[in-house]
């Protein structure tokens, strides 16, 4: 998929034995917290019907596939940093260089919910 060694999620894993499985759905996320590091991962490789597929269907209206794939492209992902994670939360911060050149940071605490054996992202409060 990429010619990533170490995992973009900052796991210190390499990529083909971490995000890249869940990614390709080769295989699924086992926590809220591994389906939030591979969907950061999946905004800096661009696997955009990832993103899709993951988020519930309970909100996945509310994110349209353009705008995903826009800030995917459009951004450079310099590093994720997990702050706290329970079960069904997850704490973040994705560090990344936007489209007017600055460094930036998108803070967010993100809600999961395990639904039909799978986990999905349903939405998140930003700061």
């Amino acid at each position: 998929m990429t010619d990533f060694n170490a995992c973009p999620c900052g796991s210190l894993k390499q990529f083909f034995a971490c995000c890249e499985p869940c990614i390709l759905e080769k295989e699924l996320a086992n926590s809220a917290e591994q389906l939030m590091r591979s969907r950061y991962s999946a905004y800096v490789v661009g696997a955009i019907d990832y993103l899709v597929d993951t988020t519930h269907l309970s909100t996945r209206a509310n994110y349209k596939r353009e705008d995903i794939e826009n800030w995917s492209k459009s951004t450079k992902w310099l590093a994720l940093e997990i702050v706290h994670s329970t079960a069904t939360t997850v704490e973040f911060k994705a560090f990344f260089v936007g489209e007017n050149n600055t460094k930036e940071t998108h803070y967010e605490k993100s809600n999961f919910v395990f639904e039909n054996g799978k986990w999905y992202y349903v939405d998140g409060s930003f700061y």
